[in-house]
């Protein structure tokens, strides 16, 4: 089934915020079918480029369809245009659709804020780029904004932070819309971490728990995911990602919600299993995955469950 997905496409838009998304759909073939409106037929990008071939905005989108609004390079001057205004009416016109679920409403960065605007955000869970996101708790004074955020959904309305976190989210809606395996190939050929929301239950613990923005707790998690059969201290973990023991035992439990043990071991069990499907009898499949015994696996199996 094809996806018609609409780039809403202003002056000073923020070329990645827009490209970013758009060549990641793309890659993940005929599946999205990609189309660029907005109020003037050409307009200049943050970089300078100019865009042309901008069709007029439609004054209905056909249902299913995925509306995105990139962010700008400077939302205060170019959200103030008679431009961003037009979009502005024009995305509250859209509400009832959005609002029914019948359009899937993604903003990228300070997207966001146009969206406020446009009275889309009341009661929604959001977030945006760090740098504004005490400019949309002003203009969506209802919403529920979140920080320290790559992406945040409620209610079939996608808002994330900066920039390249448009193509985070990207990949987050080609694995709903299209399956793991083809966001997988999408990443791999861009050469791109695939952080995904630990909410799908169909994650493996690699993608889990990557939807956040610290710096140490990825350093940590790029240790672990790199050779979790290794015999790892708190202390020895610790030490290579720059941080204290005690500070990233905290900083797991705030940001993934679990300990670096349980982490740990959700990537042990993963290789277990996967050695014990490549035919690995279990013993070999448990010790390879840093387990002492089959005993400690099947109780960390038991655990998990």
């Amino acid at each position: 089934m094809m996806t018609d997905v609409w780039f809403v496409v202003l002056p000073g838009v923020l070329a990645l915020d827009m490209t970013g998304p758009a060549e990641t759909l793309r890659l993940a073939g005929e599946r999205f079918r990609l189309h660029y409106i907005g109020p003037d037929e050409q307009v200049e990008t943050s970089i300078g480029l100019t865009i042309s071939g901008i069709k007029p905005l439609p004054e209905r989108l056909p249902a299913g369809s995925l509306l995105v609004v990139p962010g700008v390079s400077d939302s205060a001057h170019w959200f103030a245009a008679p431009q961003a205004e037009t979009a502005r009416r024009w995305l509250t016109r859209q509400q009832p659709q959005i609002h029914s679920q019948q359009l899937t409403l993604v903003c990228i960065c300070s997207g966001a804020l146009l969206a406020a605007r446009a009275g889309l955000m009341h009661g929604v869970e959001c977030t945006t780029h760090h740098d504004v996101l005490a400019r949309l708790k002003a203009a969506a004074p209802g919403a529920l904004v979140r920080d320290n955020r790559i992406f945040v959904e409620d209610r079939g309305i996608w808002t994330s932070a900066g920039i390249t976190s448009g193509i985070d989210l990207s990949l987050h809606l080609i694995n709903r819309l299209c399956g793991p395996q083809t966001a997988l190939e999408v990443a791999r050929e861009m050469v791109v971490w695939l952080r995904r929301s630990g909410d799908d239950p169909q994650l493996s613990p690699w993608l889990r728990y990557r939807n956040h923005l610290h710096p140490a707790v990825h350093r940590a998690q790029d240790l672990l995911s790199g050779a979790p059969h290794s015999p790892w201290s708190l202390p020895a973990l610790a030490e290579k990602a720059h941080v204290s023991p005690r500070h990233l035992s905290r900083l797991f439990q705030q940001h993934l919600g679990i300990s670096v043990r349980d982490y740990l071991e959700h990537l042990r069990l993963a290789v277990a299993e996967q050695c014990l499907l490549q035919g690995q009898r279990l013993e070999q499949a448990t010790l390879a995955a840093g387990f002492s015994s089959p005993r400690q696996f099947y109780r960390a199996r038991s655990r998990a469950s």
